[in-house]
């Protein structure tokens, strides 16, 4: 009998692995594209990638970060949904598939949080130049930006300085000479209240210019810093005492918070002090005697940008924080500028004297307010001053 010839073995079929309910196990990731995300995760840059139909395809930690959101699962959730907060950004991302040109570098305020960030926006296309999504690559400039506000401040600041010391001078003499003539007038007609009531008021006036010629003096005047060792908890209980003897306190009640370990800074004790008692000064006269003063301090945590190239240097945050009326929203802007205030008395110089000390100390100072909780003032200083970052 014939032998039959032999048959190949049929081909094993090859079953796939068991899923798992994890969604990185029904959509398992081949290494280069594992590799693509880790490249993604570790950017310093905010990335957040939608399909044509609006779902998140891809949205790293930094962007999470810069929006301020809690990380969650998203991908595949519509992107209005995840940025529902953030109602600004949901507009410009949404704008990838409506403008014809897309802009290179952009800038946008998130108001609620107090950033700003730059972006860029571009299609995805796929092999056919059908576009099939948009991704947005965007940067916290939050800190950039305060940078430029500060260097663009100190340009005002070094013209109307000028301008201000010639004026200053040439008027400190005169006013000088008026309250000296006015001082020999009075000698010479004590027996006329009429004219003796007069001739005060024309010191006391000749007194109030005199003062503020001095301060605008003060103003101008390069800060030159004692730079020392200083205390700040000393600082701040010398700040009190000296406001309450330019304002009048009343029933206000004033709180103390310092951090146990607060350590000393470099600065100028007696400049640090003029800041504090201007703003404790300020609270007791918006208290007008009732009221809650709170002032607190405290190493804060280090805040870095990842472009910056030298070691992050670590801070004390002062607030000083009153329970009254508040700063009006459209003022906030404008209380540091020379010559602003809202006081019928007051010269407009106390803040912007503050603002200059502050940035004299590579600090910076912040202003919050609402009418339900009162004036808060931020201050940040470094503990050690920029010529000890190289020492």
């Amino acid at each position: 009998m014939p032998s039959m010839p032999k048959r190949s073995p049929a081909p094993q079929r090859r079953t796939a692995p068991p899923t798992v309910g994890t969604a990185a196990a029904r959509h398992p990731l081949v290494p280069h594209d594992r590799f693509f995300r880790h490249i993604v995760d570790s950017m310093r840059n905010g990335v957040i990638a939608i399909r044509r139909d609006g779902s998140v395809a891809l949205m790293n930690d930094e962007a999470y970060r810069i929006f301020a959101l809690g990380r969650h699962d998203d991908i595949g959730r519509p992107f209005t949904d995840v940025l529902r907060e953030r109602p600004d950004a949901i507009r410009a991302l949404a704008g990838a598939f409506e403008l014809s040109h897309l802009p290179n570098r952009a800038e946008l305020r998130l108001k609620d949080i107090d950033r700003v960030i730059g972006y860029t926006l571009s299609q995805v296309r796929d092999d056919h130049g059908d576009i099939i999504g948009a991704v947005m690559f965007f940067k916290d400039l939050t800190q950039v930006e305060q940078l430029e506000e500060r260097e663009r401040l100190r340009d005002r600041l070094a013209s109307l300085g000028e301008m201000a010391a010639g004026i200053a001078h040439e008027l400190k003499n005169p006013l000088a000479g008026i309250e000296v003539m006015a001082g020999l007038l009075r000698r010479q007609v004590p027996d006329s209240k009429d004219a003796q009531s007069l001739l005060a008021d024309i010191m006391s006036e000749a007194k109030l210019a005199n003062a503020i010629v001095v301060e605008m003096l003060e103003f101008v005047r390069p800060i030159r810093l004692q730079v020392e060792r200083t205390d700040l908890a000393e600082v701040l209980h010398q700040a009190i005492t000296l406001a309450e003897s330019k304002a009048r306190r009343g029933d206000t009640s004033v709180t103390l918070d310092l951090a146990p370990d607060l350590p000393e800074i470099e600065g100028d004790r007696h400049q640090l002090c003029q800041v504090f008692t201007n703003l404790l000064t300020n609270a007791f006269e918006a208290l007008d005697g009732h009221g809650v003063i709170a002032i607190t301090a405290a190493v804060a945590p280090i805040e870095t940008d990842p472009a910056v190239a030298h070691a992050p240097t670590p801070t004390v945050v002062v607030e000083v924080a009153d329970n009254g009326p508040g700063v009006p929203a459209e003022l906030t802007d404008r209380i540091f500028n020379p010559f602003f205030t809202s006081k019928p008395q007051g010269t407009g110089l106390g803040l912007a004297i503050v603002s200059k000390i502050v940035d004299a100390h590579d600090g910076r100072i912040d202003v919050s307010s609402s009418p339900e909780a009162g004036a808060r003032f931020r201050i940040t200083v470094p503990i050690t001053n920029a010529a000890g970052w190289f020492k």
